[in-house]
């Protein structure tokens, strides 16, 4: 499921609508919705399963503090490696000549500290605000080959979105290319790390892992141990025409259930479509809209759309927003939106 257009052309998951069911979600919609015939179908997709009653508060649960990480091992060059598309690539010497051509990977290098190296961005790479005044290379799914040859990089940073046209193009020409492709928030840890190994920042790259795990535990020490009972229904909305949402395999369904809530939409595969009528059967206790600002068009929807005046959310004004950007990018911000998804999920535990 890959590209959207409208909103998510900040590669946030504003923009999964735009190009829904041919490109991908965090970088770049389609006609109104039709709903479905029955309240369980969901457009290419399962039908969503939901039950859930109020029971007890439990006492919080604590785990043990997690162990120091070890020391990491210091990069020696040439280094072999395997991506996350599973492809065997050989970084020959610590390179100093990066492109990012996804947003969430340069807000990693940025994390490592790697901002000086970085001589072109995609053209929705806008976080930090340094990575602006980088050379564009156009869009997210579709950069400048030519720019991009222009900047004679030792090193380009890709996703699975360019593994069908545009990796196949760079490597033909003998560039290194590294495909970072992290679903969960646990591996977007794992794509810092190895950028870091990459990169001859390993002890950058540990640090940084060592405090972003310590701020996933203090939301996930509370939560863990929540019954069903406890865990809200929550529907997170992708895009609103038609409407979609996040199934299984997505981040923004990962986030919710490490803040403790139970996802309407877990039946669902990857950003899929989904009927409005099983929305309103599913009946979600709180609804989240990923939308570049507050008050977007995805909130607006569901805060105003009549068919969905009875729903709880609705009736106990639980609708809120959340930056897109934090939410869909998969990079060190995702923790950013962990910990705001926990606090509008379970106000009760996060003050």
């Amino acid at each position: 499921m890959k590209g959207i257009r409208k909103g998510f052309v900040k590669v946030g998951f504003f923009a999964l609508g735009l190009v829904l069911g041919i490109s991908l979600l965090a970088g770049c919609a389609a006609p109104a919705e039709t709903p479905a015939a029955s309240p369980s179908t969901i457009t290419q997709s399962p039908a969503l399963e939901t039950a859930q009653t109020p029971a007890a508060t439990p006492s919080p649960v604590t785990t043990p503090p997690a162990a120091a990480p070890a020391a990491p091992e210091a990069s020696t060059f040439p280094i072999e490696i395997k991506d996350d598309l599973g492809r065997v690539v050989t970084i020959k010497k610590v390179p100093q000549r990066i492109i990012s051509i996804a947003p969430s990977n340069t807000e990693i290098l940025y994390a490592l500290g790697l901002g000086d190296k970085v001589v072109g961005v995609d053209q929705y790479s806008d976080y930090p605000a340094e990575a602006k005044a980088k050379a564009s290379l156009g869009g997210y799914s579709t950069p400048s080959i030519e720019k991009i040859v222009s900047l004679n990089p030792d090193l380009i940073l890709a996703t699975s979105i360019h593994q069908p046209k545009v990796i196949p193009v760079l490597e033909s020409m003998n560039y290194t290319v590294v495909a970072l492709d992290p679903k969960t928030v646990d591996e977007v840890l794992g794509s810092i790390a190895l950028v870091g190994k990459i990169t001859g920042k390993p002890a950058e790259a540990t640090e940084v892992v060592a405090g972003l795990s310590n701020r996933i535990k203090a939301v996930t020490d509370k939560t863990t141990a929540l019954p069903a009972t406890k865990k809200p229904r929550v529907f997170y909305v992708v895009w609103y025409d038609p409407l979609m949402s996040s199934g299984n395999g997505t981040f923004q369904a990962d986030l919710i259930e490490k803040a403790g809530g139970a996802n309407v939409a877990q039946s669902l595969s990857g950003w899929a479509t989904i009927s409005l009528e099983t929305v309103i059967t599913a009946n979600p206790e709180l609804m989240i809209a990923g939308d570049m600002s507050a008050g977007g068009a995805n909130f607006q929807f569901v805060n105003t759309e009549p068919r969905l005046k009875d729903t709880s959310a609705r009736k106990n004004s639980q609708i809120f927003t959340v930056n897109s950007d934090i939410s869909s990018r998969p990079g060190p911000r995702l923790v950013d939106a962990l910990e705001q998804f926990a606090k509008l999920i379970h106000p009760e535990l996060f003050k």
